[in-house]
């Protein structure tokens, strides 16, 4: 049989001049318009445009099943501009096309069969090739787009039902089967509403080679994982939970990315997105590659990615995971195991220039989102805009106050007492950031237990600390994220293999955990004090912080309106307190609008018959004063009769 003859490929370039200044600059938002591969009609001719950026190449080929995957028939063309992107139009092929690119490097005699870094969608892991696609979708949720300014106020509220798409919710009756993202919306949309929450926040779906990865370890950066479903299926998950008013909040990894060959590492035979040195490129925890923030290609390539899901599937804000490890040098490593920067220090100035590039284009363009920061150190002015100094995103995870709060609930009551700044200390520092309160799937893996079988105590009082954790939460000052299964006292530690323990809600004791966290949501998004004043410090006020003894902590949390405050107060250790007296400023009967101890969440039943009449004793400084019932391990809530919302 004759050798098939070579194709050169026409060469149609869909980048302008101002595309490539804008490429090698680092500030180019809308690259996947440019680069990857795009269904256009050329003088008549339908094909396939395709452009990818691999400056060290000696010679690229499209391959796939339409050429059966041979590297000597579609070859690629350089660009005549040295900005390393090799471009062509293959007639006849269209949308559903499986392709990959073969490079063959200028070093040495290395190949390699590379997916494309901005294709569209893939196929279903374990295979690894790219999908010529388009995005083609018909939105409906235009009511929301509008409001959402509205709605992303900092002053407004934001409760998180954090989820793991693959294992929510299953079909047990299909062998375990994962759910396609059209199944889930439904779903999902009316749980969501039931419980009360504002937004989903999907672990990372872009496309990912392994599954126990949950998303963090991300090979297709502009395409939603094939595990549920095509890029539409996806759209209509996020229009649909749109439509029911439910925010979509997605981590994005821009801090590491995998080894897998078909992926971005050794892209053209050379370190071409990573750093050279492992000293700055191989992240030791996670074994994986570090970018190189340095680099402006890389900067456009990745600003692209954040920008695309902003733009193709309307999501409401970018949860950016580890952004520690993005901001030291010295990160997880040990002396002599990371490089200084210029000027000695071990901040990585690169990484954090990109940080500030990104939120700035993120926020220039979507003003209406938010970007979130998991910044786990202390480095300042995390959540501030670039121009004061600040990093620039919207808000911050508190790793802080999760890790003092999740120490102190496991902490046997008798000994809470000494351990009582836990709970206090994160007031100190609360205003210097907009901080999210997170009880995230990180607290709930690799042997950490689940939430409820971190709690102290026998088998009532681990569900009172939980009902008290969750109340506690709603109560501080703080934006709010709850991991799937939380909320309704799930016993195991999630595993990403199965869906939740649904069937646990046949108990009274975990379906009383569900109508809790329902009724703090309600009461969350009902009472401006809880949510308006998140952020200043004219929203906070303590009565006592200095009840070590009992363990009990008292505060008001306040609106912008002067008079409409909640006081809150908590009893941590499983004693009653009776005829409690605590110092209020205003008089009036303060109604008890919730009690984490009553009987329809699984308490003992105990407190204030509805509330109390304030009266004019003194006490911790204010004029007035309440005498109270504090139930056993509990979180009360009250607010004073007459005050408007």
């Amino acid at each position: 049989m004759p050798r098939k003859k070579k194709i050169v490929i026409e060469n149609m370039s869909p980048l302008a001049d101002f595309d490539v200044f804008l490429f090698k600059q680092g500030t180019h938002a809308r690259l996947y318009e440019k680069l990857g591969s795009h269904t256009v009609t050329i003088n008549g001719t339908k094909g396939t445009r395709f452009a990818v950026w691999a400056p060290n190449a000696k010679r690229i080929s499209v391959i796939g099943d339409f050429n059966d995957w041979k590297s000597d028939v579609h070859q690629l063309q350089p660009r005549w501009d040295e900005s390393g992107i090799w471009e062509g139009f293959i007639p006849g092929i269209g949308e559903g096309t499986i392709y990959k690119y073969h490079i063959v490097s200028q070093y040495g005699k290395y190949q390699v069969d590379k997916g494309d870094p901005f294709s569209f969608f893939r196929e279903v892991a374990p295979q690894t090739a790219s999908i010529v696609y388009n995005l083609n979708y018909s939105w409906h949720d235009t009511q929301w787009m509008k409001k959402r300014g509205q709605v992303h106020a900092l002053d407004k509220p934001m409760a998180i039902y954090e989820v793991h798409l693959g294992s929510w919710r299953r079909s047990l009756e299909e062998k375990n089967r994962m759910l396609t993202y059209r199944e889930l919306a439904p779903l999902l949309a009316e749980y969501v509403k039931k419980m009360g929450f504002t937004h989903v926040e999907f672990l990372p779906i872009m496309e990912h080679p392994f599954y126990g990865s949950w998303g963090y370890q991300t090979i297709g950066y502009f395409a939603p994982t094939s595990r549920y479903g095509t890029p539409q299926d996806f759209m209509y998950l996020v229009d649909y939970l749109h439509q029911h008013d439910i925010g979509i909040i997605l981590d994005w990894v821009c801090s590491h990315f995998p080894s897998d060959e078909p992926g971005l590492v050794y892209f053209d035979g050379t370190h071409l997105y990573e750093h050279a040195d492992p000293k700055q490129g191989f992240h030791p925890d996670w074994r994986s590659y570090i970018f190189n923030y340095g680099r402006n290609e890389v900067k456009s390539f990745l600003i692209s990615s954040a920008q695309f899901w902003l733009d193709q599937y309307h999501v409401d804000g970018l949860r950016i995971d580890a952004v520690a490890s993005m901001l030291y040098c010295d990160y997880s490593r040990k002396e002599g195991e990371w490089i200084p920067n210029i000027h000695g220090g071990r901040e990585n100035l690169d990484a954090i220039d990109f940080i500030k590039k990104l939120n700035e284009s993120i926020y220039r363009e979507y003003p209406d989102v938010h970007t979130i920061a998991e910044e786990s150190t202390a480095w300042p002015m995390v959540s501030r805009p670039t121009y004061l100094g600040g990093l620039g995103f919207g808000m911050k995870w508190n790793m802080g106050w999760m890790h003092d709060t999740l120490d102190y609930f496991s902490q046997d009551p008798v000994y809470r007492k000494h351990h009582h700044n836990q709970l206090t200390f994160s007031i100190w520092y609360l205003f210097f950031e907009n901080f999210i309160l997170s009880l995230s799937h990180d607290e709930v893996v690799y042997g950490k237990g689940s939430l409820i079988e971190k709690m102290a105590g026998d088998e009532w009082q681990k569900f009172a600390n939980l009902r008290a954790l969750f109340s506690y939460m709603y109560a501080h000052p703080g934006k709010k994220v709850l991991f799937m299964g939380g909320e309704f006292g799930q016993r195991r530690e999630w595993n990403h293999e199965d869906s939740l323990d649904w069937h646990l809600l046949e108990d009274p004791k975990h379906h009383g955990i569900q109508k809790l966290v329902r009724d703090l949501n309600q009461l969350y998004r009902n009472e401006p004090a809880l949510h308006e004043l998140d952020f200043e410090s004219s929203g906070f006020e303590w009565i006592d912080a200095r009840d070590w003894e009992k363990s009990i902590i008292s505060f008001l949390r306040k609106s912008k309106s002067s008079n409409n405050s909640i006081f809150i107060v908590s009893n941590l250790t499983p004693v009653p307190r009776h005829a409690y007296r605590i110092g209020i400023p205003y008089a009036g009967f303060w109604k008890e609008i919730f009690n984490s101890d009553a009987e329809e969440y699984g308490g003992s039943g105990q407190g204030n018959f509805g509330g109390v009449e304030a009266k004019k004793i003194p006490s911790h400084g204010r004029p007035y004063s309440l005498k109270l019932t504090l139930p056993p391990l509990s979180v009360l809530f009250f607010k004073r009769e007459g005050t408007q919302k």
